[in-house]
C-alpha cells in the first residue's frame, strides 16, 4: 500500500455583491487552490448568491486567543478617545 497524503483544509469567503465585504461561509478540503475555488463555487454559490470567492489555507490563518479577549481588546490607559462612545454627534450633520 502507498501512503496517502491528506488534502489541506481551506476556509471559504464569499462576497454576495460588489461593494460588500467577503464573509466566511465555511470550510472544505481540496488538493490545491484552484480546486478549492472550484469546489467552493459548487458548494457555496449554487444559487448564484456570490460574485467573488476567496479560499485561504486554514493553516495560514493566525487568530487571537478567545480566552484572552479581555486583556487583548482592553483599551490602553489614557486612550479612551479611541472609542466613539465618548463623542457626541453634532447637530445639523445628517450623515453621521
Amino acid at each position: 500500500m502507498t501512503e496517502q497524503t491528506a488534502w489541506p483544509l481551506w476556509e471559504v469567503f464569499v462576497r454576495a455583491n460588489r461593494g460588500l465585504s467577503h464573509v466566511h461561509v465555511g470550510s472544505l478540503v481540496a488538493p490545491d487552490a484552484e480546486m478549492a475555488v472550484r469546489n467552493a463555487r459548487d458548494l457555496y454559490t449554487r444559487r448564484g448568491e456570490g460574485v467573488s470567492i476567496w479560499v485561504v489555507p486554514a493553516d495560514a490563518i493566525t487568530t487571537s486567543d478567545p480566552d484572552a479577549k479581555d486583556a487583548y481588546f482592553e483599551t490602553s490607559e489614557g486612550k479612551n478617545y479611541r472609542h466613539a462612545v465618548y463623542y457626541t454627534a453634532s447637530e445639523g450633520v445628517p450623515h453621521l
